[in-house]
């Protein structure tokens, strides 16, 4: 038997990182930005606010055509243009110019996640599935924590122009890449036979939308999207993407603003210390996912083993307040790299798609999931602009432990029990 999946789940990792690269490099230069353009917080929070903005309201448009559009050509083509988007940052001059940019990476990036859960269904089967989603979801915490100093090296050496510049080179050629090796698995020349029963067998969607792809047709209607806004099962994930989303868009955006403005930190030390809280998150989403399909293969119910982490995870991330209580530079890192693991340990919250959504509607279900969950992307940052705009950050943790009970509450009482929504056959 081959384990092609394993070199496809190995693409998407990759795919991952390179794309919390460029989320996240804004929040590296964000420092030099402000002071080499004259901007305030409250600025440099709408530079941030605008890739969410774009990235969620095309969630729903990105997670349609996530149907009907093979990953294979999908992604090298929305990984150029946005990787396009990141180089030319490092030739303007304006806010506007960076707004307009900021929000051309989420137009092209909005459809990448539910492609990577749309592969990830495809690929695997129900019992690995928690544990692949836990591996290309650590791309975005192994990245930015090991990336974290390599960006703050860059931007020390080529400035803040030059880190965008490198990043989008970088993300061009990884879209020449993703286009000759990646494949679906039916297209795949190499996988065996047995793989394929074994995925298939397994519950993999090996053969979603292959009546609609092979007949050519684009059934897609307005039932469509309202059986992706009925069922209160799905409002639960829904909502609790948000509240997940407001720690971790802090962690993208304003964290190493937080570490050198008001800890005064220095600014090389701080690309270290902001590495622990993403080694954090990469452990606990590992954990989480590793450990939520060893229950499923031992029986326990998917209540438990799917729910569990995720509703620890979201308790553990209220420990972000702790940091408000403290001056000791190694407790605030503890207190955030404490709250970044819980948010890790809830981040395979993808694998509800999985389970919840309607076969035929994975892709948009996946669109609306993230539709709501990117809209923290939009909301956090400019919050956290406006309560921290005379340089206390303690209101902003506040409210963002707030947004981690109110997830808790999402999952423990809203979602209920584990079973696919609104299946008509």
């Amino acid at each position: 038997m081959t384990k092609k999946r394993f070199n496809i789940l190995a693409l998407v990792f990759v795919t991952v990182v390179i794309n919390y690269m460029d989320r996240s490099n804004i929040s590296v230069a964000a420092a030099a930005i402000g002071e080499d353009l004259s901007l305030t917080k409250v600025q440099l929070g709408l530079i941030f606010s605008a890739f969410g903005l774009t990235y969620s309201l095309l969630q729903i448009p990105g997670g349609i055509m996530v149907d009907y559009v093979k990953p294979r050509i999908l992604y090298p083509i929305i990984l150029v243009f946005w990787s396009l988007a990141t180089l030319l940052q490092g030739l303007v001059s304006s806010l506007a110019a960076l707004i307009g940019l900021r929000a051309a990476i989420g137009v092209f990036e909005a459809p990448s996640y539910p492609t990577n859960n749309k592969i990830v269904t495809s690929w695997f089967p129900e019992k690995e599935r928690a544990s692949a989603i836990a591996i290309y979801t650590s791309g975005q915490f192994i990245g930015l924590a090991f990336l974290t100093p390599a960006l703050v090296a860059i931007q020390a050496y080529y400035s803040w122009r030059g880190l965008f510049i490198i990043s989008g080179l970088i993300g061009i050629a990884w879209a020449l890449i993703w286009w000759i090796f990646y494949r679906d698995p039916r297209d795949h020349e190499s996988v065996s036979e047995e793989e394929l029963n074994l995925i298939r067998e397994g519950g993999g969607l090996i053969d979603a939308g292959k009546k609609r792809t092979e007949e050519g047709r684009v059934d897609f209607t307005l039932a469509d999207l309202r059986e992706a806004f009925v069922h209160p099962k799905l409002w639960g994930i829904y909502l609790g993407q948000f509240c997940m989303g407001s720690l971790f868009i802090f962690f993208l955006t304003w964290f190493p603003t937080y570490l050198v403005e008001f800890r005064g930190l220095d600014f090389i030390k701080s690309g270290f210390l902001a590495s622990i809280p993403f080694l954090a998150a990469f452990f606990g989403v590992l954990m989480s996912g590793f450990l939520s399909d060893y229950l499923v293969r031992r029986g326990v119910s998917n209540e438990a083993s799917r729910k569990g982490p995720i509703l620890i995870g979201m308790l553990l991330s209220m420990f972000i307040i702790g940091a408000n209580y403290t001056d000791s530079t190694a407790l605030i890192i503890f207190f955030l790299a404490v709250a970044f693991f819980g948010n890790g340990l809830a981040s395979i919250t993808w694998v509800f798609v999985s389970l919840l959504a309607p076969k035929r509607l994975i892709g948009l279900v996946g669109g609306v999931f993230n539709f709501i969950g990117g809209l923290a992307g939009v909301i956090t940052p400019t919050v956290i602009g406006w309560l921290a705009n005379d340089g206390d950050f303690e209101p902003a943790l506040l409210f963002i432990g707030a947004m981690a009970f109110l997830g808790f509450c999402s999952y423990l009482f809203l979602v209920g029990k584990i079973e696919r929504v609104g299946e008509k056959g």
